[in-house]
């Protein structure tokens, strides 16, 4: 018997086979799990529907994070399809990208609004309309980073809402317990994405984690999905209110003896 098998959940984040949200698919499809997966209008749809669709996906759905209709729209129709639910996954995020440059002190009212409802308060959202649906428990995973702990250059918005997402997990862990319902953070090291990509400065971030990483590379989409898949799954039964690094050892290491050394280079 597979891990996963018999085991239902929802990702609402999948947008590419680049992303952590598809190596997490991946990783629990192979396991055993049947996924609903939810995508962010028309355009996505043409990206999420194929990946869906090669996972025998049995629900599939158009949702907007940051309204409550479409949110309860997507859990009725897993009640409908499953009955119940086992995990589910978030891996939203979003920022405006001119939020991501400059300096984090000229970050506007609507850029901080528009990053903490999408990338943080939904978190909240998600894990309060799939409680009535974990029936037997259930494990919730959302996704994050470092720059929730610490200053990550042209991270600024994401960072604090990283951080935001981080809290509200902790809070939810503690809130959601009684249902037997855990609540966790993964937070990844860099990693080649398309959303990565947008950040500015990327290639310089991946190169300075392999010198920074106890483990000298960078992290990849498997080492993310397995992390994911322990977290989602019964081997992780004791496990709530943690933000789990997957990142090669990179938060552990304040300056590697690499790092020292291009220093005393220059």
């Amino acid at each position: 018997m597979k891990l996963m098998e018999g085991k239902r959940g929802v990702i609402f984040g999948v947008s590419n086979t680049h992303g952590i949200a598809y190596g997490i698919a991946k990783q629990l499809f192979d396991a055993g799990a049947e996924i609903a997966f939810t995508y962010a209008g028309e355009v996505m749809e043409k990206r999420v529907r194929p990946i869906a669709e090669s996972m025998n996906a049995k629900v599939i759905m158009s949702c907007d994070v940051t309204k409550e209709e479409e949110v309860q729209a997507v859990f009725k129709e897993l009640e409908k399809v499953y009955g119940k639910i086992d995990f589910v996954v978030h891996a939203v995020a979003y920022a405006n990208r001119e939020d991501l440059t400059g300096e984090f002190v000229n970050t506007s009212k609507a850029g901080w609004d528009l990053a903490m409802g999408v990338s943080a308060y939904s978190l909240v959202s998600l894990a309060r309309n799939a409680q009535p649906l974990m029936k037997d428990g259930g494990s919730i995973l959302a996704l994050t980073y470092l720059g929730g702990e610490k200053v990550v250059a042209n991270y600024n918005i994401m960072g604090v809402a990283k951080a935001a997402l981080e809290a509200s997990a902790r809070y939810l862990a503690e809130n959601l317990g009684k249902y037997g319902i855990r609540v966790n953070c993964l937070s990844s090291g860099a990693v080649k994405t398309l959303a990565a990509s947008g950040i500015d400065g990327f290639g310089k971030m991946l190169k300075a984690a392999v010198a920074k990483a106890p483990l000298k590379r960078n992290v990849t989409l498997e080492d993310d999905g397995k992390t994911a898949l322990y977290l989602l799954s019964d081997l992780s039964s004791g496990v709530t209110g943690e933000v789990i690094h997957v990142d090669c050892g990179c938060h552990c290491v304040y300056a590697s003896a690499e790092e020292m050394d291009l220093v005393t280079r220059q």
